[in-house]
């Protein structure tokens, strides 16, 4: 069990350098870095304040996955828009944290660690095991 964790943190110290290392390679936008690890720079950002969602909160969104040398795993298209009660439905964990953070009509790119994405396991199509990920979310108005 040891040996696991140990294996885990040196994972995760690993891809939390490619990401830094990824996001400063990228000069189009300005990342910053969450409590949770992962990385988010917003390509539109709403000025409200309080406009984050709450829990409950139904919030409708698309999303993209890439991989991080930004080719496209999943489009918008081919995932298509979903609507979400924040924190009281089953969701991907990036997702759910990435979301938190989306004010109405925002659009921000996140770089995951694999382990809030499909971890060791990927998703059994396009993305691999202990693979990290960019997304690309935008939230949507509720019609």
């Amino acid at each position: 069990m040891s040996t696991s964790a140990q294996r885990n943190k040196n994972l995760l110290k690993k891809e939390e350098e490619l990401l830094k290392s990824v996001a400063s390679r990228d000069s189009l936008l300005n990342f910053e870095i969450s409590e949770s690890g992962f990385l988010f720079a917003y390509k539109k950002q709403n000025s409200q304040k309080n406009a984050f969602p709450k829990k409950r909160e139904l919030v409708r969104f698309q999303y993209q996955i890439e991989d991080l040398e930004q080719n496209i795993i999943y489009s918008f298209e081919e995932l298509g828009p979903v609507t979400y009660a924040i924190d009281q439905e089953d969701l991907l964990p990036a997702l759910r944290e990435g979301l938190r953070l989306l004010k109405p009509d925002d659009v921000v790119v996140f770089l995951f660690p694999s382990y809030l994405c499909y971890s060791y396991q990927g998703d059994g199509q396009k993305i691999g095991i202990n693979q990290p990920l960019r997304f690309t979310i935008e939230r949507l108005p509720i019609n």
